[in-house]
């Protein structure tokens, strides 16, 4: 009998512990870490989606952002699998297909299972972008150039297997054309900084980067790789209106994940807590001000996104 009491005992402590957890946490900053570099539409969103974190109606914590930036993510994504403290003080921001698709093709050490989503802030199309004093006018006479040109079209983008990368293969598989990606090292500030250049003929960049960019008076958006016309883009046509039957694989999914093996009660803390935090109406003037479109998703939401995700490139990856 004893021994039954004493095992009760444990469970009772174990059950009360957490809700302690729960209650106190978090009881200093938090940290967030961004596997893009500084300036780039990750990073750039990460920070206003956070800004509130501190208030006594979210978390009543700062989150102070990192950046570990290298090879299309996966440099900061492998230290979040390996290395960080899954104690509910290391978030890490997310992106959808990106850290998906590289599990797949592999070289990594992470996939899908290595992570808990919290929830997510946005959703980013793909979109294909020229220097402003570029020739190029329309997708067409792109795919004309690259049809003329096998392998000459030079264009950039953020790494492999992320979004860009993505929309890129389906655009060389539905034009039926051979170009040349470009991945650069310093995520999608530095592709588009090529594009302005005219250090490439051509990009695949984030709606939300490219927005600012066309706002600047750097570039023209040929179109956007996605199902529908997007409201900050209501004059640039979709791939599939311009012909290409392309879908939505390549739009730029983000939000906050957490290592595997987070206590339950912090993630759902965190849960509860941070799709609220992305709702705030400064949060929410901000990003619509920077051209990054929100799309705010539970964990549970997140949870079969990801689940469909994965199914999808999967198939589209089958091969390559």
């Amino acid at each position: 009998m004893k021994y039954l009491l004493a095992g009760a005992a444990l469970a009772l402590m174990s059950l009360t512990g957490g809700a302690a957890v729960a209650q106190d946490y978090p009881e200093r900053p938090i940290m967030m870490m961004v596997s893009y570099g500084a300036g780039g539409a990750t990073d750039f969103q990460a920070r206003i989606v956070t800004m509130t974190a501190g208030n006594e109606d979210a978390l009543g914590m700062p989150i102070a952002i990192i950046n570990k930036p290298g090879a299309g993510g996966r440099v900061g994504w492998n230290w979040f699998a390996t290395q960080a403290e899954a104690d509910g003080y290391t978030l890490a921001a997310y992106n959808i297909p990106h850290f998906i698709a590289q599990s797949i093709k592999g070289g990594v050490e992470y996939s899908a299972d290595s992570f808990e989503p919290i929830a997510n802030w946005g959703a980013d199309p793909a979109v294909f972008v020229v220097a402003k004093d570029s020739p190029f006018n329309s997708m067409q006479e792109v795919v004309n150039y690259a049809k003329e040109n096998p392998g000459k079209l030079t264009f950039s983008g953020a790494g492999l297997f992320v979004g860009h990368h993505i929309a890129a293969l389906q655009l060389e598989k539905e034009a039926g054309v051979k170009m040349a990606y470009i991945p650069t090292k310093g995520g999608g500030a530095a592709a588009m900084k090529a594009v302005i250049a005219g250090d490439v003929m051509g990009g695949v960049n984030n709606l939300s980067d490219a927005f600012r960019a066309q706002e600047a008076g750097n570039v023209k958006i040929l179109g956007v790789f996605d199902l529908e016309r997007n409201a900050f883009l209501p004059d640039v046509p979709t791939l599939k209106e311009q012909g290409y039957d392309i879908d939505n694989a390549s739009v730029n999914f983000r939000g906050v994940m957490v290592p595997k093996g987070t206590p339950p009660e912090v993630i759902d803390k965190l849960a509860a807590t941070v799709p609220e935090m992305f709702k705030n109406a400064r949060v929410a003037g901000k990003m619509k001000a920077g051209g990054s479109p929100m799309h705010i998703m539970t964990r549970e939401e997140v949870q079969q996104m990801w689940a469909a995700r994965q199914e999808t490139l999967q198939e589209l990856l089958a091969g390559l």
